[in-house]
């Protein structure tokens, strides 16, 4: 069922809650008479029926638009787009925007599950203006949580994908996403000015300059945590995250590795943290100055 949000957008729930999908994806039908689809979610039957439900009579779909490519976003976009004769538009592939330092890593997996077969027809540039009937939207490039993540500029509003949430914080999972990039995007969004974000999961966030002053303070604290948590003696990823994420859900543990290695990743390039081996996930790090 469609939920209407404001004078020309509209939010189909995708049946996929879960511990980082939250309720579920929110697919957003944008505009109307020709409409734009913005993150059609996964490849489900239910979830294809519920969005062409959504239309309104003469109503048809002309763009689907991909924040990011992960499993929970991107892969009901080929169906989609084959159906209605409609671009499926994107910053890029899978790989598109990946810092290249990361390559080494390989692919370590985790996180919601990168759609590696996701390509787009049409490929959005930072800056590129996607138009419609009655609506517009300005590509963002916000590499972090994933590094070909967009978010979209509507007038006043932003779809922030999985960048901005308001009942979570992003995973960022290396080497698809990156720590140092995620920081200078939430800097970039502060700078929009927004009224609202409506993100890929949960409730639209309300106050974006507040949400995003708390993520950059979490993040920092985050980071600060790690410092502290470092001895004299070189200390392994899964030591480090039981000691700066005590108590939580075992369920949890691997996104949280992941956002630790991501910060240690970081702080690596900022010489504050050292690896005694190529930086990983078997790797061992001590502080830069012990």
């Amino acid at each position: 069922m469609a939920e209407r949000l404001a004078p020309g957008l509209r939010r189909v729930l995708a049946p996929n809650p879960g511990p980082l999908t939250g309720p579920g994806t929110n697919s957003y039908i944008l505009g109307t008479g020709t409409v734009a689809v913005i993150d059609p979610g996964p490849d489900d039957p239910a979830h294809l029926a519920a969005l062409e439900a959504a239309l309104g009579s003469g109503e048809r779909i002309g763009h689907v638009v991909v924040t990011h490519a992960h499993r929970d976003h991107s892969p009901l976009a080929r169906v989609l787009g084959a159906r209605w004769g409609a671009p499926v538009a994107a910053f890029g592939d899978a790989a598109a925007g990946r810092n290249p330092a990361w390559a080494g890593l390989g692919d370590l997996g985790g996180g919601e599950g990168v759609d590696t077969g996701f390509a787009p027809d049409l490929r959005l540039a930072d800056g590129a203006v996607l138009e419609g009937g009655d609506w517009r939207l300005q590509a963002i490039w916000t590499p972090g949580h994933m590094g070909n993540h967009l978010c979209l500029r509507w007038g006043a509003a932003v779809f922030s994908g999985d960048h901005v949430m308001g009942w979570a914080t992003s995973v960022v999972s290396p080497p698809d996403g990156d720590m140092a990039a995620y920081m200078a995007s939430l800097e970039r969004l502060a700078g929009l000015r927004a009224r609202v974000f409506y993100p890929g999961h949960g409730a639209p966030v309300e106050d974006p300059a507040a949400r995003l002053a708390e993520l950059i303070a979490h993040r920092r604290g985050r980071e600060a945590q790690i410092l502290a948590a470092l001895g004299p003696e070189p200390q392994p990823i899964r030591a480090l995250t039981e000691r700066v994420y005590a108590g939580l859900a075992p369920g949890l543990i691997p996104a949280a590795e992941r956002n630790v290695l991501a910060h240690l990743l970081d702080l690596s390039g900022r010489r504050l943290v050292r690896a005694t081996s190529a930086p990983g996930t078997d790797a061992l790090f001590v502080r830069a100055d012990r």
